[in-house]
């Protein structure tokens, strides 16, 4: 970032108003409170022309962090050919002697981090990626609230001592069985009733996403790359599709090592001197696809092999890609049983084949080409 004709703003955001700083890029300059305006497009739009209009010669570089309020303001201040910054509230030095914490405070802090380049932008996805990874967490909430029904209906049974002759829990045959079962007492009867409903409905609210998210993302244009690192194992539709909707544009990576640091599925590290100690994972970035990830990477405690649902899910595919998934089976399967052999613990044996996972799904995604998307048509840019 080059720092001629700089004007620095930081932007403190809520649901209803936004506090406003900045500062000149001269050296020595203090930094200035310009005051509140309300958290809408008219009046982030009149910030920018009287800021423009009082530093004419001026760059305008917003910044603030990401929150509940998401990236409409960096989409409209990008679209207004402006540089705009989001920033991860856990990346903001902070001093250990800091006591105070007001609004104005924050717009004043970011005004001057961002001036001193403290800052480090988070990526922002586009409009649609945005929209995609929307449904895909909505889909996940539906598995999450389906399962607490599930449970919240177990713990009744297991109270009242009743266990069922089906081993198939939650088939068709399961839920006639819940349908037909009387409870000792009217009330258990309607809780009963009503945890049954509850899951009737969330099977069919959860279908329904599902449905819906698969026939969104074929016209998403991400879809080549989901496409492709289907043909890993443990890696279904599904999966592939909450990945990379959490992820986006893997490209920006430019080694595998750092994708896995951004997962949080790198071991945490406190050397001193010559004695060098690893932890556990650092657990720092999206933990959607870190999750995601994990529960794929269970499927390779099975031996090496080509089923017929992955000869499907391969078909159309290059056979560099093919080939390069065959391999990342082989290596991850036979990691797995020797680590397994060893006696590490089973959770630690999945997350390691879990950060190679990631390493594979990298290379994969670099083997495919993606459509180009015009500049113009674009409603979000990364900043310059």
């Amino acid at each position: 970032m080059i720092k001629h004709n700089i004007l620095f703003i930081g932007l403190d955001t809520h649901k209803t108003f936004t506090e406003v700083a900045y500062i000149e890029d001269q050296r020595g300059a203090k930094s200035t409170h310009l005051g509140k305006i309300l958290s809408n497009k008219a009046a982030f739009k009149k910030l920018a022309r009287q800021l423009q209009s009082k530093y004419p010669d001026a760059t305008l570089h917003f910044v603030y962090e990401a929150g509940p309020c998401g990236y409409w303001i960096y989409r409209l201040l990008t679209s207004l050919h402006h540089c705009c910054y989001v920033i991860a509230p856990s990346l903001i030095p902070k001093k250990p002697g800091e006591r105070i914490k007001t609004d104005k405070r924050d717009a004043l802090k970011l005004a001057k981090l961002l001036k001193s380049e403290a800052l480090t932008p988070i990526y922002v996805p586009e409009p649609e990626d945005e929209a995609v990874r929307d449904l895909s967490r909505s889909r996940e909430t539906a598995m999450k609230d389906l399962k607490d029904a599930k449970y919240q209906l177990k713990a009744l049974l297991l109270r009242n001592n009743i266990n069922s002759k089906i081993k198939d829990n939650w088939s068709l045959q399961h839920l006639r069985w819940l349908a037909e079962l009387v409870l000792p007492h009217p009330c258990q009867q309607i809780v009963l009733q009503e945890a049954v409903s509850t899951i009737t409905e969330r099977l069919k609210r959860l279908k329904r996403l599902d449905n819906e998210l698969t026939h969104q993302v074929k016209s998403w244009r991400y879809y080549p790359v989901v496409k492709a690192i289907q043909a890993l194992r443990g890696v279904r539709l599904l999966v592939a599709t909450g990945v990379i909707a959490e992820l986006g544009d893997l490209t920006r990576f430019d080694h595998p090592r750092k994708l896995m640091s951004y997962l949080g599925l790198v071991p945490s590290e406190h050397s001193s001197g010559g004695k060098r100690h690893l932890g556990a994972i650092t657990k720092c970035g999206n933990s959607r696809a870190r999750r995601l990830l994990v529960e794929g990477a269970h499927s390779y405690k099975h031996n090496a092999n080509i089923s017929k649902e992955m000869q499907l899910r391969q078909e159309g595919l290059s056979k560099e890609i093919i080939e390069m998934a065959w391999q990342a089976q082989l290596r991850l399967c036979r990691r797995y049983n020797r680590l397994m052999h060893k006696g590490k613990h089973r959770n630690v044996v999945v997350t390691a084949i879990a950060r190679e996972m990631i390493a594979y799904i990298w290379a994969i995604s670099r083997e495919v080409v993606l459509p180009v998307v015009d500049v113009k048509l674009r409603l979000a840019r990364m900043p310059a």
